[in-house]
């Protein structure tokens, strides 16, 4: 890797003050106690004292002495003054070099400070260096960044910035040659050939190498689809990683070089020395063997759901279309049995009556008909319409079932049998290989279509669906999984467990909150929920929007949030006042304010930076927001937007690590806007969906007729923060209950803004998500449509509570929850140190709404929590107007992705999970970026009208919203020139309100 590779100005930066100090830094760094203020008292003179405590902060802020101590920020030599009772003017007086060098050297004594090269403490640091760079695949201006924070933690002086950025590379350079070797020395000299030929192409007529073959899974969800899904696999398994040890070797190390072999060219791979390029390659399919094998049993789960849903529908949509012939035919019947019911027909005469009136043909005909169209009230399986895919499925089932191995929990053994019986019966022939199959778990139903005759013979085609219907259904509950897996694993075994947990375990304790004692945690929590009880019985009576009628709460609805004159004309002016700009000119002004595209490095070159990349970039993300292509943002003859520059920076720089980090830049920069601060407190986020019709191609989709119409689509879940950025985002395809992917959603967020309070629609919430939450410290609060017919849980049976007695019937299992205490502070540490995948875990505890022992207590945990929101929910108004209120500004910045996202009538064209999100990231990205921008010239604007003398109630600017786009040209053709005042560091002129 280069030497060299931070940027000017972070060299700048590096040992000095970029910037004042905050108040909570002042306070860490700049607060002397005691001991300070008596060494400091011993030095003679006022500004002699003054200089030595501010070069005791300098160095414990910054970790290193200032070659003129003086020169630091004013709010710096003022705290430290008023601190010491010092006149902050005779500072100017303490330039004498001697005594400023002999006090950087009694601190260093005193306090103990050592330099860069002193042992022993310098060789741990290069271990920890060392280790931290084995380990992970941090990029080395992260790596220079936590070893200056090590060096000011230990008290070690920072070296010139040239020595440390030499050191980093040093380690780096180890590191990876290391990691190189280890990998390069797994696959045997056949396989070392396999992983040489993936290179291989035929530049004569433009063939893809057999990498380019692999890298991408199939497309479509068809049997074809699976076929090759299927052959792809088979291909991966050929080249034998499974017989490969990578125990010792950092599984993050292996999925960083996976992931630059599944982007980087294979002439680039080619081109690197052995080591590395065979290291390269067998992380590739390491991981992609794993992916492969994921990418088969998806494409397996879809097209076998599908298969069953379209049974489903097309035996619906077939009994509406013979609904008339079957009344038709029901009448007749209903006439004749009225016939023999009428007591003035003599039994002799009964059927000379009837065949007069309807022949016998025609009675046997609707008989038939009758008998036809209508089923056994005890077979639901629509078997009509899914038996006839039998053909279908078993061109794809020998194949799935003697190449793929799955293991069980205890509750879905008995469909593992039954899938295991399957594979057997492939190698086996004659009318008895079915005998002795598996047949637990089957319903009466199934049993029905399985079952055939007196001696019960087994009904292949029957089986094989009963078969797959529950398989799939267990799989997708986790009761089957398959290991190693990054979508189907067994979540269970990735808690921790034994030494690791006992270990780690009062750390999670202490950091939760929680107490190891179970009944002192309920105790304190029932005391908790006596005391809602009774104070909203209290004020129920004087509360004008909530009654109880029936055993029901009802519930009125908020009035309207009336906006008084001033707010409309304080909305009216800032509209004025906000300049035009084209959208590219927006990002491109954004980034000088915060440099949030250099956030955007080559997959590989880590650093590696080309002249104008901030533009580039620029013209990416647009393209990809507003779901154009590059085509419109291209520009002949400008060398940053030319078509293969731009294709080239989008496949090297623009992927989800990247993307998250630059918002994660702009989330910080807005955090701490004063404006924002009047926003939001960024303690409040809320989670909602926002839906996409994709492509017919997409893998990585479902259906939704109420959504999608007759194709397929996805929805962006994404987190906004109550100051209008967007925290996270995720795409879940199709439409699945929102409250399964919450928890991921707030947990693998990475910004500065850590909402505690989080709220949802309806869909976002169950028993089990409650208790998920409250156990790692969030308030869950989701808006309720129907309070009437939610339950209200106690925890005392005999507590009186007036009026709410008649709906708090229902007694918390308390006994559970103290059966299960210790698992429950497991699950909440795996959760919070990223050691499981939440939604994984939350499909295995619910499995498909029949919840393990462990889901009971967790949702009978819930309860506590749930019972709690609802009674706050129907007493406090301004509770749910909270909930409201942030709920509709996640809405606002839905309205704006929506407008952004203009390109092919937007409809998202991404095939692939990895390729969705990147696209979506980068949708969310640009709303922040508007978000951001927006705010900065409103404070401007805001500045302005107050300038005039204006008083402006806060209230009114807490209403206000940064995610207006009428100012900002989305549409058309873009200029990726700033005008010259922007480029010089100002802000773009405000609108006159008189021009307007």
């Amino acid at each position: 890797m280069p030497v060299e590779f931070l940027t000017h100005e972070q060299k700048e930066k590096y040992g000095r003050f970029s910037e004042k100090p905050t108040p909570e830094q002042l306070n860490k760094y700049f607060w002397f106690d005691d001991r300070d203020r008596y060494i400091i008292s011993q030095m003679r003179g006022s500004h002699n004292q003054l200089g030595f405590a501010i070069q005791l902060g300098t160095v414990r802020f910054l970790g290193t002495f200032l070659s003129r101590p003086i020169n630091v920020p004013k709010n710096v030599s003022l705290y430290v003054s008023e601190q010491l009772n010092i006149n902050s003017n005779v500072l100017s007086l303490y330039t004498n070099e001697r005594t400023t060098r002999n006090h950087a050297q009694e601190i260093k004594r005193i306090y103990n400070y050592k330099d860069f090269t002193e042992q022993p403490h310098h060789w741990r640091l290069l271990r920890w260096l060392y280790t931290r760079a084995w380990v992970s695949a941090e990029r080395p201006s992260v790596l220079f960044d936590l070893a200056t924070a090590k060096c000011i933690e230990n008290k070690i002086l920072l070296p010139g910035v040239t020595v440390m950025e030499r050191l980093i590379a040093q380690i780096r350079d180890r590191a990876n040659t290391r990691l190189w070797r280890k990998l390069a020395s797994l696959p045997n000299h056949p396989q070392r050939e396999m992983l040489e030929n993936l290179l291989l192409s035929d530049s004569t007529t433009n063939k893809k190498s057999n990498l380019d073959v692999l890298r991408k899974p199939p497309v479509r969800i068809t049997v074809t689809g699976l076929l090759k899904a299927i052959e792809r696999y088979e291909n991966f398994c050929e080249i034998g990683s499974i017989e490969w040890s990578t125990a010792g070797i950092p599984m993050g190390r292996i999925l960083a070089l996976a992931r630059y072999a599944s982007m980087a060219r294979a002439q680039t791979i080619e081109r690197m020395n052995d080591e590395r390029r065979i290291a390269t390659l067998v992380s590739f399919v390491i991981v992609f063997t794993i992916r492969a094998k994921d990418n088969v049993i998806e494409i397996m789960e879809i097209l076998f759901s599908d298969l069953f849903r379209k049974a489903n529908n097309k035996g619906t949509q077939k009994r509406l279309r013979t609904i008339k012939d079957l009344d038709a035919a029901a009448r007749k019947l209903k006439d004749i049995c009225t016939l023999l019911l009428d007591e003035n027909i003599i039994d002799a005469d009964i059927r000379k009556t009837i065949f007069a009136t309807y022949p016998k043909k025609m009675v046997k005909e609707s008989l038939e008909k009758v008998h036809h169209l209508t089923e056994p009230p005890d077979i639901t399986v629509p078997y009509k319409e899914l038996f006839k895919n039998y053909s279908t499925i078993r061109r794809v089932l020998p194949k799935l079932l003697s190449l793929l191995h799955f293991q069980s929990t205890p509750s879905g053994q008995h469909v593992l049998e039954a899938w295991n019986f399957l594979a057997e019966t492939e190698n086996k022939s004659g009318r008895n290989k079915y005998l002795g199959a598996p047949l637990k778990g089957m319903s009466t139903s199934w049993k029905k279509l399985v079952l055939k005759g007196p001696n019960h013979r087994i009904d292949r085609c029957a089986y094989t669906f009963w078969t797959i219907e529950q398989f799939i259904e267990s799989l997708k509950r986790h009761d089957i999984f398959t290991d190693p897996s990054e979508k189907y694993c067994d979540p269970r075994e990735q808690l921790l467990q034994g030494e690791e947990w006992e270990s780690i375990k009062p750390h999670i304790l202490r950091t939760l909150g929680w107490s190891s004692s179970a009944k002192q945690a309920l105790q304190d929590l029932a005391i908790k929920l006596d005391e809602t009880y009774r104070k909203v019985q209290k004020d129920l009576k004087e509360n004008e929007y909530v009654r109880i009628e029936n055993n029901r709460i009802i519930l009125s609805p908020l009035d309207k949030l009336e906006e008084p004159k001033s707010l409309k004309k304080l909305r009216k002016q800032v509209h004025f006042l906000m300049p035009h700009a084209d959208l590219p000119e927006l990002i491109l002004e954004l980034h000088q304010w915060i440099p949030f595209l250099d956030a955007f490095t080559h997959i590989s070159e880590g650093n590696s930076r080309v002249k104008d990349l901030s533009i580039s970039m620029c013209a990416v993300l647009i393209s990809q927001a507003c779901n154009i292509g590059l085509e419109p943002v291209t520009q002949a003859g400008v060398p940053a937007l030319e078509y293969d520059r731009l294709t080239w920076v989008e496949q090297n720089y623009f992927r989800a690590e990247t993307i998250t980090e630059a918002n994660n830049a702009l989330v910080s920069y807005h955090s701490k806007m004063k404006l924002t601060q009047i926003l939001g407190t960024g303690e409040v986020a809320s989670a909602d969906g926002l839906r996409f019709v994709t492509h017919d191609k997409a893998a990585h989709s479902g259906p939704n007729p109420k959504y999608f119409g007759v194709g397929r689509g996805v929805t962006y879940y994404n987190y906004t923060s109550d100051q209008f950025t967007g925290l996270h985002g995720i795409v879940i395809p199709g439409t699945i209950r929102d409250s399964l992917r919450l928890l991921e959603l707030v947990l693998e967020q990475s910004t500065e803004v850590q909402p505690k309070e989080i709220m949802t629609d309806t869909a976002g919430y169950s028993d089990i998500i409650f208790g998920l939450f409250a156990l790692l410290g969030y308030q869950f609060s989701p808006r309720i449509a129907d309070i009437g017919s939610s339950r209200f849980w106690r925890m005392d049976g005999t507590a009186d509570y007036g009026d709410l007695n008649t709906i708090s019937r229902h007694k918390i299992r308390t006994d559970l929850i103290v059966r299960y205490w210790d698992d429950f502070m497991r699950i909440a540490g795996s959760l919070q140190i990223g050691k499981v995948n939440p939604t994984q875990l939350i499909q295995a505890l619910q499995r498909g709404g029949k919840p393990t022992m462990l889901g009971r207590a967790i949702g009978e945990f819930g309860r506590i929590f749930k019972t709690q929101h609802n009674l706050l929910f129907i007493t406090d108004p301004a509770y749910r107007r909270k909930i409201l209120t942030q709920l509709n500004r996640g809405e606002s910045r839905h309205s704006l992705a929506r407008a952004l996202m203009y390109g092919k009538k937007g409809i998202l064209h991404q095939n692939y999970r990895e390729g969705q999100e990147d696209q979506l990231g980068a949708l969310g990205l640009v709303v922040n970026a508007i978000v951001v921008w927006n705010t900065r010239y409103m404070e401007a604007a805001l500045d302005t009208i107050q300038e005039n003398d204006v008083v402006i109630d806060k209230k009114d600017i807490q209403r206000l919203s940064p995610v207006g786009h009428e100012h900002i040209n989305i549409v058309g053709r873009y200029s990726f020139h700033l005008p010259e005042e922007v480029e010089n560091g100002s802000l773009r002129p405000l609108i006159k309100i008189e021009e307007k």
